[in-house]
C-alpha cells in the first residue's frame, strides 16, 4: 500500500509526510509515550497510523523509530521513578496512575522481578506500567534499557505486522 493520498491534506503537511522530519516527529511522539505522558492517542494506535501516513515500505524505520524513541521515554521515566520515589510521583498532576495500580504493579515487579519489564511491555493495557517499579528498585540502567528495548520491539512488531497482515486482506 502507497503512503496515505489524501486529496484535501494541506500541502505543508504533505511536504512533513515526505521529508526526514516525518521521523522527527514520529521520534518525539514515541519518546512522549514511552514516557507515559501521550493521553491523547493510545499507544496501539502509533505506529498502524504511522503506517497509514507513511505507506507500508516504511514498517522497518517506523519500529526503529518507534523503539529508539520508546526506549528513551520509558529510561526517562525510571530515572524519575528512581530519584524522586513514589510519594514524588504520586503528587504530581502528569503521573495518571493511581496509587492502588501502581501498588498492583509494584507487587508484579516484586513478585516476578525485572522479567516483567519486556512481558509488559509487549502487552496491551500494561505497556509501559512496569518501568515506575523498576525504577523505584533501582534496577539497574542497562538491564533496563535492555530489557524495555525488548519489549517494545516485541510490541511494535506485532502492532506492524498485524497492520501489515490486514492491510493486505483489504
Amino acid at each position: 500500500m502507497q503512503a496515505l493520498q489524501v486529496a484535501q491534506m494541506p500541502a505543508e503537511l504533505k511536504a512533513l509526510l515526505n521529508s526526514e522530519w516525518a521521523y522527527v516527529v514520529l521520534f518525539g511522539v514515541f519518546v512522549l509515550e514511552g514516557a507515559m505522558l501521550m493521553y491523547f492517542m493510545p499507544s496501539e494506535l502509533v505506529v498502524p497510523a504511522a503506517l497509514v501516513l507513511l505507506g507500508t515500505d516504511a514498517a522497518v524505520p517506523v519500529i526503529g523509530v518507534a523503539v529508539l524513541g520508546a526506549t528513551i521515554g520509558q529510561y526517562a521515566l525510571f530515572k524519575v521513578a528512581q530519584r524522586g520515589g513514589r510519594e514524588y510521583l504520586l503528587q504530581k498532576r502528569w503521573f495518571k496512575i493511581s496509587e492502588s495500580k501502581l501498588d498492583r504493579f509494584d507487587g508484579w515487579f516484586d513478585r516476578w522481578g525485572p522479567v516483567v519489564v519486556p512481558v509488559s511491555n509487549s502487552l496491551l493495557f500494561t505497556r509501559g506500567m512496569l518501568t515506575v517499579p523498576a525504577g523505584f528498585a533501582e534496577m539497574d540502567d542497562r538491564k533496563f534499557v535492555a530489557l524495555s528495548a525488548v519489549g517494545t520491539l516485541s510490541f511494535e512488531v506485532i502492532l506492524a505486522s498485524l497492520y501489515l497482515y490486514f492491510d493486505t486482506l483489504l
